[in-house]
């Protein structure tokens, strides 16, 4: 992975990601050096949405940047980010366009692919999202530092499709996805999200035959994790219900809904959805 402080994040705890980075600032001896860890401490603010500190912080690392176009481009980069946090999508473009163009001048494929996919969010339409989404996988393709991108980008760009009724270049989307998440092995969740992806999007064109097996190993996964899917397991009824085996969707539709009932804020509100997975729950075999 091709990014020096990648490795002091976990985006789970912000506290500890805090704390790595405040430690790697008094480690650097650069001003440059020290101006790429404040961006990173800024972008730890703009998560806690605390947009002022952010800026702040960004500030202080323009300060130190020099002419070092790695810095400047983290920079853009954490700054765009933050107005786009903030409720400012316009004024973050332009930002995410320089970070990109910085970075690829800079030789760092790794923030460069960052930055397209933050430029494809904040493109403002279908087609600026999808240009900026191949960019950054064109990037990532040719590139081994940028490679983790893979995921992430084939992902947004296999939702476009999908949300967009285009099921067919969705699931070509999903399955590079599976590919990139199969290189990264530390990272089984990702996978297997993915592969449910390949699922809804197999469903989508005809083929839950094919998902079933998929979305089974899904199920068994995150259970197995002790940590049990309502995505997995809609998915997985909604499979089976496809394939005509009624009394095995029941089952995976009971045990979706208090999930999703849980987890997912949208469930209770999507009224089609709702009632058509206790449709499932209560049908025979």
């Amino acid at each position: 992975m091709d990014d020096r402080l990648r490795s002091l994040w976990d985006f789970d705890d912000l506290d500890t990601s805090e704390k790595r980075l405040r430690e790697q600032l008094e480690h650097e001896t650069g001003g440059a050096g020290k101006a790429e860890v404040l961006t990173q401490l800024a972008r730890v603010e703009g998560l806690r949405d605390r947009f002022e500190e952010g800026e702040r912080l960004i500030e202080e690392a323009e300060a130190l940047a020099g002419d070092d176009r790695t810095a400047k481009a983290r920079i853009d980069l954490e700054r765009g980010r933050l107005r786009r946090s903030g409720g400012d999508p316009d004024a973050a473009r332009p930002l995410f366009v320089s970070a990109f163009d910085v970075a690829s001048d800079a030789g760092q494929t790794f923030i460069a692919a960052d930055a397209a996919h933050m430029a494809a969010l904040v493109a403002g339409g279908r087609d600026g999202f999808i240009e900026w989404t191949r960019r950054g996988i064109d990037l990532a393709e040719r590139d081994q530092g940028a490679s983790y991108w893979l995921g992430p980008l084939y992902n947004n760009l296999g939702w476009e499709y999908y949300e967009a009724g285009d099921y067919e270049q969705a699931l070509d989307a999903f399955e590079r996805q599976v590919v990139a998440r199969e290189r990264d092995a530390d990272n089984r969740q990702a996978l297997e999200i993915a592969r449910y992806s390949v699922g809804k999007a197999l469903r989508a064109v005809g083929r839950s035959a094919e998902a079933v097996r998929m979305l089974e190993g899904c199920v068994a996964w995150a259970d197995g994790e002790g940590a049990p899917d309502g995505w997995f397991h809609e998915e997985l009824a909604e499979e089976y219900a496809a394939v005509g085996r009624d009394t095995e969707a029941a089952d995976q539709a009971r045990a979706a809904i208090p999930l999703l009932e849980r987890d997912d804020p949208d469930f209770a509100s999507d009224e089609t959805r709702s009632a058509r997975l206790r449709a499932l729950a209560d049908s025979k075999s």
